[in-house]
């Protein structure tokens, strides 16, 4: 059987551990050319020495993604070398701090909205020409439940989250009679560094891996993928409208 994403490119970010690793490892696997975003170049550097040990290839991007003019020159460089883009995921994010609304450092609000917000929104704004040019251009934004549960101390995060949700699906809807598919997806509780800092005395054995959470990334940024403007939950394994 054929590598499902065979001489695609992807750009994925916070590609250096977690989801976005796991998923740089999926799609490189299936034969993509991964364009891999982080902000530790050795970090990037450990998951390209296991992406050609498995016979892939990436290109290494360090960068903070509150650095907005060099997301533009992101874009700049890919469509130097390759004049299109067909696969867009925006993984990274950060949790801020639970706490009160009241309590919020504003420095905090204001790097939780760059990055989980304001950073994907630039990205748009950069590679959706080249998306354009894909045959089946496929973006997919990494959401969480607190987007729609709210729950107490949870307010910057949650905020970003929903944010996020209205951006992508306005982003999807005006897509709707192009080449180009936007969704959103809510991995749910996974095993990673983020769900320790908020949840430090739950017991990670019982959560899913970045690994069985990566593989359903896959259909999603095929070609084939059909839906737009939807939230794929990977604790139902199912889409959904929210």
């Amino acid at each position: 059987m054929s590598a499902r994403l065979e001489g695609r490119i992807a750009v994925i970010t916070g590609a250096s551990r977690g989801i976005g690793r796991a998923v740089a490892l999926a799609c490189a696997r299936e034969g993509a050319h991964v364009i891999l975003l982080a902000r530790t170049q050795g970090g990037l550097e450990e998951v390209d020495d296991d992406i050609k040990a498995a016979g892939g290839n990436a290109t290494l991007v360090p960068v903070d993604l509150q650095d907005f003019d060099a997301i533009d020159r992101l874009g700049a460089s890919i469509f130097e070398r390759w004049g299109k883009l067909d696969i867009l995921v925006g993984n990274a994010g950060i949790l801020g701090k639970l706490t009160p609304l009241d309590h919020i450092d504003p420095e905090v609000w204001d790097r939780v909205m760059a990055i989980n917000v304001t950073a994907n929104w630039r990205l748009i704004r950069s590679l959706d020409p080249l998306l354009q040019q894909s045959d089946a251009g496929r973006a997919v934004f990494v959401t969480s439940g607190a987007a729609v549960n709210c729950g107490a101390y949870w307010g910057v995060y949650s905020v970003s989250k929903a944010a996020l949700d209205a951006l992508i699906k306005t982003y999807a809807a005006e897509n709707a009679s192009k080449s180009v598919a936007a969704n959103l997806f809510n991995p749910g509780p996974v095993r990673t560094g983020m769900r320790a800092q908020a949840m430090p005395g739950e017991d990670p054995e019982t959560l899913p891996t970045p690994e069985m959470v990566a593989e359903t990334f896959i259909p999603l940024v095929t070609p084939e993928c059909s839906q737009n403007g939807m939230v794929y939950d990977f604790p139902t394994q199912s889409f959904a409208k929210r």
